[in-house]
């Protein structure tokens, strides 16, 4: 709206704020200026004052002669909510820096989080691996991996043939981007028993029933939307509910830009397991990412 933030921070600060001069951590200047506001009012009141300013904003317009006045008043009662309830506005500002990061700039390769590196080899997951996923008679998939059959058998358990047979692929492609599947880990056999909290925690019933319970949810929202074919991103609605949904789970730690690479590339290959009725499908950990080639390709 034309108005630098810094420049309205500094109109803000030069109200009834109670100033001090403290040693500069930068070496661009020896000291800074620090404001804060005065107490004013209830914590009820400087919160209704709050959405007042909030509201005024609404309508205001890009070249209004009162923007920078309404802008000021906004930044005046948001740092006085902030007093109030006790919250650093670094702390808030770091946060929200945070989330825009995860959400949409892309995390170094060296920089994401690993979850079985510190663990003997027969409990991690396989840095590489193929699985080969063809149909049988009455529409059943089955999983190879080296020449063994893994899992079971599975149908779409539903009357409409929506390929949901092929969900393991969501197995895979958490296993491949995300470094996590309770689900492909008991398959596998590689749970950490070396680790007992780990083991319990992060392996067992409870949290495969959490990674298919959101391989499902995820499932109903995608089918709505041709299975995200043609998309590039997905919902900032639907990566907070899977957030939510795995929630003390050490795969929390992977930012959300990260989840929506795992979810682009699982449908990605999906659709085309779900075209050739079957394929074989290729993770690399190392890379992050999940491939595909039909059947009896080299």
């Amino acid at each position: 709206m034309g108005s630098p933030l810094h420049e309205v921070l500094s109109d803000v600060s030069f109200k009834d704020y109670s100033c001090s001069i403290v040693a500069a951590d930068s070496p661009a200047g020896a000291i800074s200026r620090v404001a804060a506001p005065q107490p004013s009012g209830t914590f009820d009141e400087v919160l209704i004052n709050l959405g007042t300013h909030a509201a005024s904003l609404l309508d205001l317009e890009m070249q209004a002669a009162n923007s920078r006045t309404r802008l000021t008043a906004f930044a005046d009662a948001f740092l006085r909510a902030l007093n109030a309830a006790g919250i650093s506005f670094a702390e808030v500002a770091s946060s929200n820096l945070r989330k825009v990061r995860g959400r949409f700039l892309p995390t170094p390769l060296e920089e994401l989080p690993v979850f079985d590196q510190a663990f003997p080899e027969e409990e991690r997951l396989p840095q590489e691996f193929e699985i080969v996923i063809s149909q049988r008679s009455g529409g059943r998939s089955v999983l190879e991996m080296n020449g063994v059959v893994i899992g079971d058998p599975l149908t779409d358990n539903i009357a409409d043939r929506d390929g949901y047979r092929f969900h393991d692929v969501f197995h895979f492609a958490h296993a491949a981007v995300l470094h996590w599947s309770p689900t492909f880990r008991a398959l596998l056999k590689r749970k950490r028993k070396s680790d007992p909290i780990v083991d319990e925690t992060q392996d067992s019933g409870r949290a495969i029933v959490v990674e298919e319970g959101l391989s499902a949810l995820v499932f109903s929202h995608a089918k709505a939307l041709a299975f995200f074919e043609g998309q590039s991103s997905v919902s900032f609605d639907l990566l907070k509910i899977v957030r939510q949904f795995v929630d003390g789970y050490e795969v929390d730690a992977c930012p959300m830009k990260l989840w929506e690479d795992a979810i682009l590339q699982g449908y990605d290959v999906f659709r085309r397991l779900k075209k050739d009725q079957g394929g074989i499908v290729r993770g690399d950990r190392n890379r992050r990412k999940l491939e595909f080639r039909p059947l009896g390709a080299i």
